[in-house]
């Protein structure tokens, strides 16, 4: 089946081939000291983005044949965290994006369910499913922001029963929720792939048996070999996937500097660190662009030039 086929799974297309490398929103090199700079002369809050390209470059990946837009939900700016993500409202965000392009997935990393109004929830996913053609992937998560729980009259000691909830509502359509004759349209073409974000306070049982695959934070590939015996143990071969924090050196053969979440390295060294990964299990690796320090434009056509090659492999029907 043509990976973009609207009726092969988001799943399916995430892992055909085996492997696949997809980018991280904001599409911005905000913490950079350039992009600071560029951040305090524009009177943006610290850890907000500049968003003038985002679209230009949303584009640019998907014909450029990344796998997948990854983007976050961060609800209320905290300055204590220091972060805005993308700015968007999380379901606003990705109905737009799956306007503007034609085959990137498009996922959520991750919609805090507790903190949603569960009916909502469904109907916009649901919605974001359809106008996609079936690109979405649903990554939740329970949260990590105390602070927004009060703002929405959502109780933080009680999320995972909370999250456990939510999550049988999007299997089941809300129709357990329901009184007969009543629906949540636009019906879900296909059941809503979920990935979790962590262990959403729940036991590592649940988790695999009820979630379709693992967002990982990010880390080096020892530390994703321990974490990913775990995932097996519970979850079999469902999908594995995790995030890199990367700063492209413009010489290829730079070698690989690692940091916290990720590294500065040229293409051969990255090219390196994402053979490693793939041999030890990982199935999707998204890159985040923050840190680096080249015009992201010209990262991601080098990139698509000379890092997918090595991955992804050629579909027949792909466009």
């Amino acid at each position: 089946m043509p990976l973009s086929s609207p009726s092969c799974s988001a799943l399916a297309r995430l892992t055909a081939g085996g492997f696949s490398i997809g980018i991280e929103a904001p599409l911005d090199n905000d913490w950079t000291p350039a992009g600071e700079h560029a951040r305090q002369l524009s009177g943006r809050l610290p850890g907000e983005p500049d968003l003038q390209r985002h679209a230009d470059l949303a584009r640019l990946a998907d014909n450029l044949g990344f796998r997948a837009l990854w983007i976050r939900d961060v609800p209320v700016y905290d300055p204590s965290f220091g972060d805005a993500a993308q700015v968007f409202e999380v379901f606003s965000y990705l109905g737009y994006l799956a306007g503007i392009t034609r085959d990137i997935l498009l996922g959520t990393a991750a919609v805090v369910l507790p903190i949603r109004e569960p009916l909502l929830t469904l109907k916009a996913a649901a919605t974001v499913q359809h106008l996609s053609g079936n690109r979405l992937l649903l990554g939740v998560a329970s949260g990590d922001r105390p602070v927004e729980y009060p703002l929405f009259g959502r109780d933080f000691d009680n999320r995972g029963n909370n999250f456990r909830e939510q999550v049988a509502l999007l299997r089941n359509g809300a129709t357990s929720r329901l009184p007969s004759g009543l629906a949540v349209l636009p019906a879900l073409s296909s059941p809503l792939p979920l990935l979790v974000a962590g262990l959403a306070q729940q036991s590592p049982d649940w988790i695999g048996q009820h979630m379709d695959g693992s967002l990982a934070y990010p880390g080096s590939p020892s530390d994703h070999a321990r974490r990913i015996a775990a995932w097996r143990a519970v979850a079999g071969s469902k999908p594995y996937a995790t995030f890199i924090h990367v700063d492209l050196d413009e010489s290829p053969d730079a070698p690989l500097q690692r940091w916290r979440f990720g590294f500065r390295s040229g293409r051969d060294a990255l090219i390196a660190e994402l053979h490693a990964l793939r041999a030890i299990g990982v199935d999707h690796v998204s890159l985040h662009f923050r840190r680096n320090r080249r015009p992201l434009d010209e990262t991601l056509r080098e990139i698509a030039e000379y890092v997918l090659p090595h991955f992804h492999t050629p579909i027949s029907g792909q466009s």
